[in-house]
């Protein structure tokens, strides 16, 4: 299992970092912090955690009685081991949940000259962007007040490319709010429909209108089936201040 280290609060996200124990440790004193994928398809408060690396969590105790998330939903799980059980076969750790922040969950929109304008194309930060899984993940920010702003990953069929990659354009609509204050966020896109039988990876091209920039830009990845060799990781970035996080209903 992967140890990363992240940003999360105490009762939404907390503003510090959380560095992970030795694998062989597993003490409730230590913390982990990953971005999974629940399953839950009996939506119920026990469930299990699916990494990005392949490693899979059952929620064997849990802060959050009533908690209880739909299945292919996305989250920052803030835990501690409690036993190694990948002797079982079955699964790999049962952990106890901490805290947990939801993270937006979209797939590919395939834009239309009529959706334009509501799909938008306002400036936005991006601090780090990387392939986990089947899913495109992004870190943001912006800077906004008391509108929800909406985000997305756009596909153009009326642009051609010849270099044989996917263009693939992350567009924000600022619903024209003020920018008064700072939101960050992260969110994952479903990329699998991009497979194919043919190969097993896809060369990926992420156009991003990032402020006061000339040209949008560009982020180059890869997107291997069957490879999560580093999928679980999240790079380091600054301590967020505490009102800094995207709160309900401000991003969709």
């Amino acid at each position: 299992m992967k140890k990363i280290v992240f940003k999360i609060s105490f009762f939404v996200l907390v503003s510090s970092l959380f560095v992970g124990c030795a694998d062989d440790d597993y003490s409730p004193d230590n913390y982990w912090v990953n971005i999974a994928t629940v399953d839950n398809q009996e939506e119920k408060s026990k469930f299990f955690l699916n990494l990005d690396d392949g490693s899979s969590l059952w929620t064997q105790e849990t802060n959050f009685s009533n908690y209880k998330p739909k299945d292919g939903q996305r989250v920052i799980a803030y835990y501690s081991v409690l036993s190694d059980k990948r002797a079982t076969g079955l699964y790999d750790y049962d952990v106890k949940l901490h805290d947990v922040y939801e993270v937006l969950t979209k797939g590919i929109f395939q834009i239309t000259p009529e959706k334009q304008d509501s799909i938008g194309n306002d400036s936005i930060y991006v601090s780090d962007m990387w392939v986990g899984s089947k899913y495109l993940n992004v870190e943001f920010y912006y800077y906004g007040w008391n509108k929800t702003h909406f985000i997305n990953l756009v596909s153009d069929d009326s642009k051609t490319y010849t270099d044989g990659k996917v263009h693939l354009e992350f567009r924000h609509n600022a619903n024209n709010d003020e920018s008064y204050h700072r939101r960050w966020g992260i969110v994952s896109f479903d990329i699998s429909s991009l497979q194919s039988n043919t190969v097993d990876s896809v060369n990926l091209v992420i156009q991003v209108n990032m402020p006061n920039q000339v040209e949008d830009k560009l982020f180059e990845l890869t997107y291997r089936y069957n490879n999560n060799g580093s999928a679980g990781v999240v790079k380091k970035s600054p301590i967020q201040e505490a009102d800094a996080y995207v709160r309900d209903n401000e991003v969709r």
